[in-house]
């Protein structure tokens, strides 16, 4: 599993011209089982992506698609974690941390 952190680093305005399209990026993504929660920043300088995977690669591909990055007006920062414990409405999403032999 994956945070995404998204800085911005533009001006918010300029961000709020491509808010759009990227809603349009997003909506893709929960529809294809990638992003199982996402929202703004508080304060608003960016965003915060829980997408599910185990190919880092591929979630460095779909970020790039993002129009935040196409458009140059955000970075993303990404963590990868096991997630080992969930509530129970996350349950599908529960991982096993990986044998070490």
């Amino acid at each position: 599993m994956f945070v995404l952190e998204l800085t911005y680093t533009a001006p918010v305005e300029r961000v709020d011209e491509l808010l759009g399209a990227h809603v349009e990026w997003l909506d893709a993504l929960y529809q294809d089982g990638v992003v199982i929660a996402s929202g703004r920043k508080n304060p608003r300088d960016g965003g915060v992506l829980l997408a599910v995977g185990d190919d880092r690669a591929r979630v460095e591909e779909l970020i790039r698609a993002d129009p935040f990055i196409s458009g140059g007006v955000g970075e993303y920062r990404i963590t990868e974690f096991y997630a080992t414990k969930t509530a129970a409405e996350l349950a599908p999403y529960r991982q096993q941390l990986p044998d070490r032999t």
